[in-house]
């Protein structure tokens, strides 16, 4: 179950991955088909676009593909450009179909062909490379029943990580693979792309991507279910990582010093402490009470006992929680919370203002709004707000398609309302149908392509005349 893949892992750790890199250019390397199969290593996983010399249709594709060259090589996978020349026979480069395609090989055994549409950006290329070395660690599936074997089979010997992403090669699934590659031989990565999977567990917002952590190791009763731990943040190999490191923490910890001086690991990763005040006689209703907060602050908090008979420090008598905020320097809160509710609503307002804190800080509207760190995210966020004359345009679904195509000259966008890049080029569109409206008046049809977006089938950000 936790085989296969070990000998990319050698060397590499979450630090190579998320936080320096050396200054140093990498550049997609161009060979001949016969330098390419000679580099190739056995165990070695290399991916490889075989095209016609400069060939202009292949221009995009490898921009995308050269700047996968960097982050692959992190996990130990070459990246190369095969010319095909004519004097060279071989089947990668034989019908024009062929050099549609992107192969990856480990040592010179062949693994997987890719469409190149299928790799429509970095992201794409990164997730789908990964997701195929994978194929053993990460089980992909459909349904709840598969989910339900597989929770059933891991109760008492391992932990999952359960996602869902709405499509695969998006930046979500590039982030849960990444996970996947660090994390995969200590927990079972589980993904699906199915909605009705993802309802089927009680999500009820489901329009973003969503991981879960089962906590199934724990589990000896097998008609017991496993516990499940929400990630609240968005889908981010940096989030992933620091959501798992929680996950990895002590549940519960006893301490009989200064709360002011107590470090845990949950400050370090930016999380508040609650102390649950204890004391000699309630020890035990005491303890139960916060390993109940503990588990409904999982990810959010570290909750610890706090003994007050072996305290030097004075707390006030009445205080039977203290709250430890991240920050330095900030004096610790002496709280009378009576009811496991109150103490749950303390911690998640506070974070919530401070949430609010900085959105206002960087004039944000609305706690769902992901802003990436990326130009196209940056701009399509900063139009939000711009309506756009979208009755220049005709909306086609798979029944009104082809007749409404068929019957005049068209121009048409396929295009993905999730995708920061589709959103920005039909921000253009719109612009290019204004200008031309005295001309063609309504021919400019638009088609949100969500079904095919949904099953990972289309780039999100494809135009077609």
């Amino acid at each position: 179950m936790f085989s296969g893949f070990n000998v990319f892992r050698v060397g590499i750790s979450f630090v190579i991955m998320c936080i320096f890199y050396m200054p140093t250019v990498n550049s997609l390397p161009e060979l001949s088909p016969q330098k390419y199969f000679s580099t190739l290593q056995p165990g070695k996983a290399s991916l490889a676009y075989f095209c016609q010399a400069d060939s202009p249709r292949t221009s995009v594709f490898l921009e995308e593909l050269n700047e996968a060259v960097r982050p692959l090589q992190d996990y130990g996978i070459s990246v190369a450009k095969v010319n095909c020349v004519k004097e060279e026979i071989s089947r990668y480069c034989g019908k024009e179909k062929d050099l549609m395609k992107a192969y990856l090989f480990k040592g010179n055994i062949l693994l997987r062909e890719f469409p190149t549409d299928t790799l429509f950006d970095v992201n794409a290329i990164v997730a789908h490379v990964l997701f195929a070395l994978l194929f053993s660690e990460v089980k992909y599936i459909t349904n709840l029943e598969d989910l339900q074997n597989i929770e059933n089979a891991l109760k008492g010997k391992a932990n999952i990580i359960f996602s869902y992403v709405r499509a695969i090669g998006i930046p979500e699934h590039r982030a849960v693979m990444e996970a996947a590659f660090v994390y995969g031989t200590t927990y079972q990565f589980v993904l699906t792309t199915e909605i009705a999977l993802l309802e089927s567990i009680g999500s009820e917002d489901v329009e973003y991507a969503h991981l879960y952590f089962f906590h199934c190791k724990l589990v000896l009763d097998l008609t017991q279910q496993c516990r499940r731990t929400l990630m609240e943040q968005p889908l981010t190999t940096l989030n992933i990582h620091l959501f798992i490191k929680t996950m990895k923490a002590p549940l519960l910890t006893e301490v009989a010093e200064d709360p002011q001086q107590v470090s845990t690991v949950h400050l370090q990763l930016g999380l508040p402490l609650v102390f649950i005040v204890s004391q000699q006689a309630t020890y035990e209703a005491d303890r139960r009470t916060a390993e109940w907060v503990a588990w409904r602050l999982l990810g959010k908090a570290g909750v610890l006992l706090l003994l007050r008979d072996s305290l030097e420090v004075n707390i006030p008598q009445d205080a039977n929680v203290v709250f430890k905020r991240a920050e330095e320097g900030v004096p610790v809160e002496f709280l009378v919370l009576h009811d496991v509710d109150l103490i749950i609503s303390h911690v998640e307002n506070n974070m919530h203002i401070e949430e609010i804190q900085e959105d206002e800080d960087n004039d944000m509207e609305g706690p769902d709004i992901d802003v990436q760190d990326d130009e196209v995210a940056e701009t399509v966020f900063r139009d939000r707000k711009r309506k756009l004359p979208l009755e220049l345009t005709v909306e086609l679904t798979e029944e009104t398609f082809n007749a409404t195509v068929m019957a005049s000259d068209s121009i048409v966008l396929f295009y993905a309302g999730w995708q920061a890049v589709s959103m920005a080029f039909l921000q253009s569109y719109i612009d290019v149908a204004v200008k031309l409206k005295v001309v063609w008046g309504h021919l400019v049809c638009s088609l949100q392509h969500t079904w095919l977006a949904e099953k990972g089938r289309q780039s999100g950000h494809l135009g077609n005349v």
